[in-house]
């Protein structure tokens, strides 16, 4: 357990620093263009990554965690010009607390927050993930999941996710390797600018590996969002 909190106090120390001052308080720098690519970027890094394989958690079954998403960032001068008085790098790192529920009928229901350090970017989300088919022994699982994400906190922008995929998973020993494909759909606008609002659709492409450690659970994953790579790391509990 303690090795967890480590990596964990490492991860959210890192992003810290590695955010330091990254504010969109600038957005009337941008023209369309610009402003667009903003919104790819953001669609890649503010959209909910799944972090857990297909096969659900019953009833009674619990998965809590801390990540770290490191988004390396597509259009780099577009981002510059939005943000003041701090160098942009680039890969934006997003630290997130979670928690998702297992249900009746093969359903989880989940929950995630992110702020990213002192840029007041606050970033709320919500899944719900449908097992279609739960997996064992032999057979893999198969689901559907269907998620949100809203920023908050950038007064200049309004921004928000939505998602749709259908993920693979199959457990070995302690690793259970699993992948996905979907869809982000997001929305940038914003407030007396003269920007029109954009929205945009990106393909998503995703896969990991969840490694079950007795007392801890550690998850890898890579997403591709729109052609923009995002890696994570999550530790917690998963029962």
């Amino acid at each position: 357990m303690n090795r967890f909190l480590l990596a964990i106090c490492i991860a959210f120390s890192g992003a810290t620093a590695f955010a330091s001052g990254f504010e969109l308080n600038s957005l009337q720098n941008l023209n369309q263009s610009e402003f667009r690519q903003l919104s790819q970027d953001l669609g890649a890094a503010m959209s909910y990554k799944p972090l857990e394989p297909a096969d659900p958690l019953g009833v009674t079954g619990f998965d809590l965690g801390a990540s770290i998403t490191g988004t390396t960032l597509a259009n780099t001068e577009a981002v510059q010009k939005a943000v003041s008085n701090s160098s942009v790098y680039s890969t934006l790192p997003v630290p997130t607390l979670r928690l998702v529920k297992g249900l009746p009928y093969n359903v989880d229901a989940g929950l995630m927050y992110a702020r990213v350090p002192n840029s007041g970017i606050n970033l709320y989300g919500g899944e719900l993930k449908w097992a279609v088919l739960p997996g064992g022994i032999a057979l893999p699982a198969v689901a559907l999941r269907a998620t949100f994400t809203r920023v908050d906190g950038v007064s200049q922008l309004g921004f928000e996710t939505a998602s749709a995929d259908i993920s693979i998973s199959k457990g070995f020993l302690l690793a259970t390797p699993y992948a996905g494909v979907g869809q982000v759909r997001s929305r940038s606008a914003t407030d007396g600018l003269p920007l029109q609002q954009v929205n945009l659709g990106q393909n998503k492409l995703f896969g990991g590996v969840d490694f079950n450690l007795g007392l801890g659970n550690l998850v890898i994953e890579a997403d591709s969002t729109g052609g923009i790579h995002s890696y994570s790391l999550k530790a917690g509990f998963r029962f």
